[in-house]
């Protein structure tokens, strides 16, 4: 960051932060814009004092919903911005719909091309030979996600196993990049101990590693699963395509912008849900969650295995150019920059600041 000098100022919090902390910033640093990202569920406290906030700098939200029906709950959070940026379609969607009064745009994850690639055959041989010590004829199968309840890890691994059943144990491996053992999700050796899968046939990988080395795990496998039943967007599916390895997804949240383009290009297999439960908390009282069947799950996974290499490497190649198109680095950083300051320029801050008044007329 020595780029930067005094510009960039780290502070570390707890959590997401707190009033105290983010005024005492606000007025010692005398910032121009507040930009604040992730689910509105640990921003409430942030939005209670946005009238003492927005009177003298504009706030931006970068914000994703995992799915339907519209959250009309969220309305409140949602008057409270300057400006909303959508990480998703779905997210977009919502926002404009619900408050057209605030400004919002989509601007999507994108991932740097130049870390996230595809290997060329040789290394992608020897890589899979030394990694995974299988010949190019075993179908690789890689999962990268949080062990969390709606990832759906342990339906994956069921799954997946009655695959093996049907093909030969011999044909496909998994490798699940995770934290088995993840407190909010399933214990993964225990389900392996079970089914009796332990010749690492399935196999979890936990050691943290560098960009540049998780591409390899993508460019090395031949399909990325998600089967996630809630996903606002799913930056590794993203990945995987970057690099080359075509996806089965739900379609669901951000995913489905992933796997195809819309115009009939698809870039591996989107699943629709074959239920769809309305779930919920005391601070999210309704929200779609997305369940697929193990039968269109297999049939979907059959279908790419039978396709053969040629024919899933084509699929990833189409995939790289999708992301290539739609959400690369160079756009994301411009339409960041763009808006950042547009938003300066219309809105100011501190003696500068318009365009926000701290109360309403109503009509009783």
């Amino acid at each position: 960051m020595e780029d930067y000098g005094d510009d960039w100022i780290i502070q570390p919090v707890d959590n997401y932060g707190t009033p105290e902390m983010i005024r005492s910033v606000i007025r010692a640093e005398k910032i121009d814009i507040l930009w604040f990202m992730t689910d509105p569920r640990f921003y409430e406290w942030l939005w209670v004092i946005e009238n003492e906030i927005r009177a003298h700098v504009p706030m931006i939200y970068y914000h994703v919903w995992d799915n339907y029906p519209y959250p009309t709950f969220n309305t409140k959070w949602y008057k409270g911005n300057d400006c909303i940026a959508a990480i998703s379609k779905v997210t977009d969607d919502i926002v404009k719909t619900l408050v057209p009064e605030v400004q919002s745009v989509y601007i999507p994850h994108a991932v740097d091309s130049e870390i996230f690639k595809p290997l060329n055959d040789h290394d992608r041989k020897a890589f899979r030979k030394q990694a995974y010590e299988v010949d190019d004829d075993t179908l690789i199968l890689f999962w990268n996600n949080r062990n969390a309840r709606r990832k759906q890890s342990g339906t994956l691994i069921y799954w997946f196993k009655e695959f093996l059943d049907k093909v030969g144990h011999d044909k496909a491996k998994l490798i699940m990049h995770t934290e088995p053992e993840d407190p909010h999700g399933q214990d993964l050796y225990a389900i392996l101990r079970e089914l009796k899968i332990l010749d690492g046939t399935i196999s979890i990988s936990t050691t943290k590693m560098p960009p540049h080395m998780l591409s390899q795990l993508y460019a090395g496998a031949d399909i990325t699963i998600n089967i996630s039943d809630a996903e606002g967007f799913g930056l590794a599916t993203l990945e995987s395509l970057n690099c080359g390895t075509p996806i089965i997804v739900t379609m669901t949240g951000g995913l489905q912008e992933q796997v195809t383009d819309g115009e009939d290009n698809w870039f591996g297999m989107g699943i629709q849900p074959a239920s769809r439960a309305i779930i919920g908390s005391q601070q999210v009282p309704w929200i779609y969650e997305d369940r697929i069947s193990k039968e269109d799950f297999l049939e979907c996974l059959t279908d790419l295995y039978e396709a053969g290499s040629e024919e899933r490497r084509r699929l990833g190649s189409m995939g790289r150019e999708h992301v290539l198109k739609s959400y690369n680095f160079k756009d994301f950083k411009k339409k960041w920059v763009d808006l950042m300051l547009d938003l300066h320029e219309k809105n100011g801050s501190w003696e500068t600041r318009k365009n926000y008044q701290n109360w309403s007329l109503l009509e009783l």
